[in-house]
């Protein structure tokens, strides 16, 4: 049984780059902050793949992972993920074999069909063979990672006793996710190969709806081959910046929250509200975004409330994965992901009852253990004065 206590905290970095900025420099914000959630005792950050728009300019994770990796300690980074349909699953395993050695074990891999369809129109793939190309990549990979020498022919790529030249470095093999949106495509996949679900659309509507039916079909497939899923490698994603003050939060927000609207209207005429988000973020629509939990713009109990409506509908899960969104400056990002740490995880993981307990004791005992203590020290000034008048007698006597 998964208990809040264990929660866990990341980030998913898409990443959003505003296309006014120098690219070099976006890059280098990115490693900058991962350096700054491994000093704060972040878990765990995702890194995406996309190749069009301009906006999320990251086409190889596993190229930031490497340089990522040595400049932190702790945190774990996993790609977020990889569009495996866009890549021969052999080349795929075999880089995320080299990366598991090069970090000694923290690299990470989720794995989904693509999210852009502009990336597969490149590619001349159609939209509605992604999800049959992810399906049948993963099933290469898995096996690979086994130890298999695999022979198989698709339609995109041919395979003839293919097999790895190195085993893991982690046994039996490196974490695995799939993403999970809508569809319970994920879920099958993740039950089917033991795999950790990455729903990066928990806060919208839609996928807040389905977030405990494609957890259960998960393990339900699990179950058929004689399996359980494990809720610690349930994560979800969520929009969160967190202030002193909802006022506050809006206007941090409010500084880049127009450039990723461009950004957004480019993607589909029904702009951020195609994901539940609204067309602006003001304090006439921040309590409706809160309390519905499209996203979390405000105070730490915003946040923590954000956890308990996730906590609730899941059953438990394993980890927290906060949206690099970028909406704000670099300096209010970095103070909501330190307050993030400091006051929601350990308010909701209860991390403080037992200092509130010993407080709440202490206090509810105040007169008797004062008076004690004070009892204690006379005694002992009592004392030290009775044996200076004792020295004295003497010479008195004389």
């Amino acid at each position: 049984m998964i208990t809040r206590d264990r929660l866990r905290a990341g980030i998913f970095l898409p990443p959003f780059h505003p296309n006014d900025e120098d690219p070099s420099l976006c890059f280098e914000r990115d490693f900058e902050l991962i350096q700054f959630l491994d000093q704060l005792g972040y878990d765990e950050a995702w890194i995406g793949e996309h190749h069009s728009g301009g906006y999320e300019t990251y086409g190889s994770p596993e190229l930031f992972i490497a340089a990522a990796a040595e400049r932190t300690r702790r945190i774990r980074l996993g790609t977020g993920v990889i569009s495996l349909p866009y890549h021969n699953p052999f080349m795929v395993a075999d880089r995320l074999v080299q990366l598991d050695y090069q970090t000694r074990g923290r690299a990470m891999f989720g794995f989904g069909p693509g999210l852009l369809t502009s990336d597969a129109m490149m590619l001349n793939i159609n939209p509605d063979q992604q999800r049959d190309r992810l399906a049948e990549g993963l099933d290469i990979i898995v096996r690979l990672l086994a130890g298999e020498a695999v022979s198989a022919k698709s339609e995109w790529f041919e395979l003839r006793e293919a097999r790895l030249q190195l085993k893991p470095f982690t046994r039996p093999r490196p974490h695995l996710a799939v993403a999970s949106a809508i569809t319970p495509s994920g879920g099958k996949l993740a039950g089917k190969h033991g795999l950790g679900m990455l729903c990066v659309a928990a806060s919208s509507p839609a996928g807040y709806d389905v977030l405990d039916t494609n957890w259960r079909i998960a393990n339900e497939i699990a179950a058929q081959r004689g399996a359980q899923m494990d809720p610690s490698d349930l994560r979800l994603m969520a929009p969160i910046h967190v202030a002193e003050t909802r006022e506050q939060a809006v206007a941090n927000v409010q500084w880049g929250f127009e450039k990723f609207l461009r950004y957004s209207y480019s993607l589909r005429a029904e702009g951020p509200v195609a994901i539940g988000l609204p067309t602006a973020i003001n304090m006439d629509n921040i309590e409706e975004l809160n309390r519905t939990g499209k996203a979390s713009i405000g105070t730490p109990d915003d946040a923590v409330a954000m956890l308990e409506r996730f906590w609730q509908k899941t059953g438990g899960f394993g980890c927290m994965l906060i949206l690099a969104h970028n909406w704000a400056n670099f300096e209010a990002t970095k103070k909501s992901y330190e307050m993030f740490m400091r006051y929601v995880l350990p308010k909701f993981a209860g991390r403080n009852e037992a200092r509130e307990g010993s407080l709440t004791w202490i206090r509810g005992h105040r007169e008797e253990f004062s008076s004690a203590g004070k009892a204690a020290a006379l005694k002992v000034v009592n004392a030290y004065l009775a044996e200076q008048a004792a020295k004295t007698k003497p010479e008195a006597a004389e």
